[in-house]
């Protein structure tokens, strides 16, 4: 991971604007800190702070056209930059070896052929021919135009402000927005905002409210800035009616997974996987494992994955899943790490987990702090990026209260609506976690090639009405390269599967932290999402603590759930009516060990 920092729609360049910039970008340095790298000129400000993991030696950022006119801040892989190099061959002279700069070729090429367009022309042709993970900020010099863009799923952060007179702000992480602009929110991924798209709306506005009586601090209000974010990710699978008499096939579920990792493995570091013990991380690690050792090809130089793949779990001793992460180690054959964190530990911890992770969303901080414990020690050995297993359960319906899911078309709409909101949970918790120390993540499960294979898939073969396994295409897929007890084992969450007493303690400590009169009080002190229940007011206090604005706080998701359901799924079940709980164990007659 890296993290970025623009300003833009700058009036004039300033020493106090550039030394702006440097302590926002400063905020984020843990997220890159291998190298920093700064941009001032026209109209924009492009910070970086570097994660090194392909081209070490000569892709530090901001990156830039050979006439250097275009500048450009990313934070993200894209996989297929091989591909889309040899595309170019003879027709853009890259400067480095960096998977990112293939966006520059790309930007050149589509803003050329636009200007020779008397029509509108998206950015959709462009950004869709990338497959990855991202977020970045162009700034094109020559034509003074920015173009700011996040991946399909939002599996990297991104951030999005503005101030009175016009200037627009984006970061990686709100930290670095948080009192340095009037107002910020989450940039939607699957989006694109292009600066002269955002400059039409704004004369639009100006328009209608009455010309010259409207300022430039109007023209770039929040009103325009989301009137001008495009979406270009789009997908015929958002609709239950184009899925719905779609076959179901094992084989093309395998075959573009195996294609995905495969995809993922680029690295020119040291790297890991995550091994929880579950099926998802297992899958993903038993697949890392089979190409570990694989030698691979490209232009420059033929080269060895690093050879010893290293496994991590952590969990409290005893904890469910370190059980089965072991067994799954030893029968794919990772040199396997297990990391033992104590209670206590875990809560003296948390103070400095919801700084790094930005929510007080109570799963997400319940998941986060075993995996920000990991993260150090992964990062202590050496290994700068790890595979991990997110997204397989939104897919998949491999949540346990998927199991009440009343039909293929309501499952199937559960699961669109679960991947439309990762990049405010798990996606989010991923991330920030490792990136806390330096680590980047990745997510084979959410790569675009494999989504559309899985989200294709017929809804009926997902299903997992009673007693039926969920996951059970994907486990019939990858059983022959696990061990019996992982391909077959129950759904546990990860914050339950790292230990029960984990969140049993959690739940006992701000029971006694907070009082029945500040709940009482909840709406008065904190009226932007309301606190639900104690612990999560101990969660909102903190953050609060370290975020005070309201920006901050309207950037959180807050909707009730049971075993990580959306509100709307609560409908399924009675049972689930009046029940506000996100571990698994809530779903009862389903979890082995419900409550």
């Amino acid at each position: 991971m890296c993290g970025i920092v623009a300003i833009l729609n700058v009036k004039e360049q300033t020493q106090t604007l550039r030394d702006k910039a440097l302590k926002m970008s400063q905020k984020i340095r843990h997220r890159g800190p291998d190298w920093s790298g700064i941009y001032c000129g026209g109209s924009a400000i492009l910070a970086h702070e570097r994660l090194s993991i392909v081209d070490p030696e000569s892709g530090g950022q901001p990156l830039y056209s050979p006439d250097r006119k275009q500048v450009l801040a990313v934070n993200g892989e894209i996989y297929n930059h091989q591909e889309i190099r040899r595309r170019f061959a003879g027709q853009y002279d890259f400067l480095t070896g960096s998977d990112c700069e293939v966006i520059l070729a790309l930007w050149k090429e589509w803003r050329q052929n636009y200007s020779l367009t008397s029509h509108h022309s998206p950015l959709t042709s462009m950004l869709e021919q990338l497959s990855g993970i991202f977020a970045f900020v162009l700034y094109d010099e020559e034509r003074n135009e920015f173009l700011i863009a996040r991946d399909p799923i939002g599996v990297i952060p991104l951030y999005i402000g503005f101030d009175a007179d016009g200037t627009v702000y984006v970061a990686s992480e709100l930290k670095a927005l948080e009192g340095q602009c009037e107002q910020y929110e989450p940039f939607q991924p699957g989006h694109y905002l292009w600066s002269e798209e955002l400059r039409v709306k704004s004369e639009e506005f100006a328009t209608a409210q009455g010309g010259d009586n409207i300022s430039a601090e109007t023209n770039s209000s929040l009103f325009t800035l989301h009137s001008s974010l495009k979406r270009y990710y789009r997908r015929d699978w958002f609709d239950y009616d184009a899925v719905k008499d779609n076959p179901a096939s094992v084989e093309a579920i395998h075959d573009a997974l195996e294609d995905a990792v495969r995809r993922q493995l680029m690295s020119d570091v040291p790297y890991g996987v995550l091994l929880s013990g579950g099926l998802d991380s297992s899958v993903i690690s038993a697949i890392a494992r089979k190409f570990s050792e694989h030698r691979i090809e490209d232009d420059s130089r033929t080269r060895a994955y690093w050879p010893r793949l290293h496994s991590f779990a952590v969990g409290l001793k005893g904890a469910p899943d370190l059980t089965k992460a072991r067994l799954v180690a030893d029968h794919i054959g990772t040199v396997h790490h297990e990391i033992n964190y104590t209670i206590q530990e875990g809560l003296d911890a948390i103070r400095d987990v919801i700084y790094y992770i930005e929510t007080y969303d109570v799963t997400t901080v319940r998941a986060s702090t075993p995996m920000y414990l990991l993260a150090r020690v992964i990062k202590s050995m050496g290994i700068k990026m790890v595979l991990s297993g997110e997204g397989a359960d939104e897919i998949f319906g491999g949540y346990l209260y998927f199991h009440k899911a009343p039909s293929a078309k309501d499952f199937h709409e559960e699961t669109v609506r679960k991947l439309s909101k990762l990049h405010l949970y798990d996606c989010l918790r991923a991330n920030k976690s490792l990136s806390a120390w330096g680590v980047e993540g990745r997510v084979p499960f959410l790569d675009k090639e494999f989504l559309d294979v899985a989200m294709r898939t017929n809804p009926e073969a997902k299903m997992c009405p009673g007693q039926t396994i969920e996951k059970k295409i994907v486990r019939e897929a990858f059983a022959d390269m696990l061990p019996d007890a992982v391909a077959w084992r129950q759904k546990e969450q990860f914050s339950d599967g790292v230990g029960y007493s984990w969140i049993d303690t959690l739940k006992d400590i701000t029971s006694r932290a907070v009082t029945d009169e500040q709940m009482a009080h909840a709406a008065e002190r904190f009226p932007i999402n309301p606190p639900k229940n104690k612990e999560e007011y101990y969660y909102r206090s903190i953050f609060a603590e370290h975020f005070p604005s309201d920006s901050a706080a309207r950037s959180v998701p807050s909707e009730a759930s049971v075993a990580c359901s959306t509100a709307v799924a609560l409908e399924w079940d009675a049972a689930f009516r009046d029940l506000n709980d996100p571990s698994g164990r809530a779903v009862k007659g389903v979890h082995e060990q419900a409550y």
